[in-house]
C-alpha cells in the first residue's frame, strides 16, 4: 500500500465494504411453499419459516429451502409426460414394473401413481440419499405383496380402493422406518388388466363367468318361487285332510249317538220303532230310484217311459223324477214316491 493517510482511509473503506457485502450473504427468503433449514459448517441447526431470513455467512452457515407443499408424483409401471393428469394420460408401458403375480398365481398388468409431499424437511434432506427413489421401491414392493395376497377377479373390480388404501399405508410405514420425512398422501391405481398376451381369453372367461352367475340367479328366483309354492300346496292338502277327518269322525260319532238313542227307543217299543225304520227306509230307497204310478183300472194308457237315461249311481239323488207318462184321462198322476 502506497504511504500516505489518503490511501489507508479507502483501504479501510474497501475493507468495510467487503466485510458488509459478506454480512449482507446472509440474508435469503423463504417461499410460502418452502421451508429453510439452516446448516452451520455443514452441520443441521435449525428450520425457518416463509419469509425474510438470516443466517451467518458463508462458510459459517448456509441455507437449503426445499418445498414442502408441493405434490410430488411417482409413475410406476408406466411413463406420462403429463403429471397434471394421471388418470387420462396413456403412456409408455414398463412391463418390469407393471407385471405382477396375483394371490390365485395369475398375472395381472397394473399401472398406478403415488402422490408424496415433503413433511419433514431436515429429515427429507439428510436422512435418505434419493427420496424418489426410494418411495418408487418401497411403493412397487407394498404393491407386489397386497396383490400376492389378492385374487385377480376381486383386484379387477370390487378391491381396487382395498389395494389403493393398503399400499398407501404400507409405503408409509417403510418410510416412517426410514425417516425419510415424506407423507404418502395417495395411492391410484391407473389400469388393471390381464396381460395383453392373454386380455381376450379372460374376457370370454369373464362372460363366461357371468353367464354362469347369471343362471344360478335364475335358477335361485325359480326355486325361492317353487318352494314357498309348494310348501303353500302341501299345508293346503294336510289342512283339507285334516277337515275331512275330523267331519268324519265327528259324522262317525253322530250316527253312533244316533243308533243308540235309536236302540233305546227299540227296546221300550219294538214294534213302533220297527215300523219307523221300515217306512225311512223305504222313503230312502223310492227318492233315490224314478218312478212313475199308474192306476190300473184306467183303461187306454199308454205309458212313455224315457228309457235311454242311465240309472242315478248310488249316492246321489235326482233333482226331479226323469220319466213321464203320456195319459188319455186326467185320473192319471206323478209322484215323487210314497208310504
Amino acid at each position: 500500500m502506497p504511504k500516505g493517510g489518503g490511501s489507508g482511509r479507502i483501504a479501510a473503506i474497501l475493507g468495510l465494504l467487503v466485510i458488509g457485502i459478506w454480512a449482507a450473504s446472509g440474508i435469503y427468503r423463504v417461499q410460502p411453499d418452502e421451508e429453510g433449514v439452516v446448516l452451520r459448517f455443514g452441520a443441521y441447526n435449525r428450520n425457518a419459516a416463509p419469509g425474510l431470513n438470516y443466517h451467518l455467512p458463508w462458510p459459517v452457515e448456509t441455507a437449503l429451502t426445499p418445498r414442502v407443499t408441493t405434490e410430488n408424483l411417482i409413475f410406476i409401471g408406466f411413463r406420462s409426460g403429463d403429471p397434471s393428469a394421471p388418470r387420462t394420460v396413456s403412456g409408455r408401458d414398463v412391463l418390469e414394473e407393471s407385471l405382477m403375480l396375483t394371490g390365485d398365481e395369475n398375472i395381472i398388468d397394473i399401472d398406478f401413481v403415488v402422490r408424496w409431499r415433503v413433511r419433514d424437511a431436515a429429515e427429507f434432506l439428510f436422512n435418505t440419499r434419493n427420496p424418489e427413489v426410494t418411495i418408487k421401491s418401497a411403493a412397487e414392493s407394498m404393491m407386489r405383496e397386497v396383490i400376492g395376497r389378492t385374487p385377480i377377479q376381486p383386484a379387477l373390480t370390487e378391491a381396487r380402493g382395498q389395494i389403493e388404501t393398503q399400499v398407501a399405508q404400507g409405503t408409509q410405514a417403510i418410510m416412517d422406518q426410514y425417516k425419510a420425512g415424506v407423507a404418502i398422501t395417495q395411492v391410484q391405481l391407473q389400469k388393471v388388466d390381464p396381460p395383453a398376451a392373454v386380455i381376450e381369453a379372460f374376457r370370454d372367461v369373464q362372460r363366461a363367468a357371468a353367464d354362469k352367475e347369471r343362471q344360478r340367479n335364475e335358477a335361485e328366483a325359480y326355486r325361492n318361487d317353487i318352494i314357498p309354492r309348494a310348501r303353500g300346496e302341501a299345508e293346503r292338502m294336510m289342512q283339507e285332510a285334516q277337515g275331512f277327518r275330523d267331519s268324519q269322525e265327528a259324522r262317525a260319532k253322530g250316527e253312533a249317538t244316533r243308533f243308540v238313542s235309536v236302540l233305546g227307543a227299540y227296546r221300550q217299543a219294538q214294534d213302533i220303532t220297527m215300523r219307523r225304520l221300515y217306512l225311512e227306509t223305504m222313503e230312502d230307497i223310492l227318492r233315490r230310484n224314478p218312478k212313475v204310478i199308474v192306476d190300473d183300472r184306467l183303461q187306454g194308457l199308454v205309458p212313455f217311459l224315457n228309457l235311454s237315461e242311465q240309472p242315478p249311481r248310488a249316492g246321489n239323488r235326482p233333482a226331479a223324477p226323469a220319466p213321464s207318462a203320456l195319459p188319455t184321462t186326467p185320473r192319471a198322476a206323478q209322484q215323487g214316491g210314497t208310504r
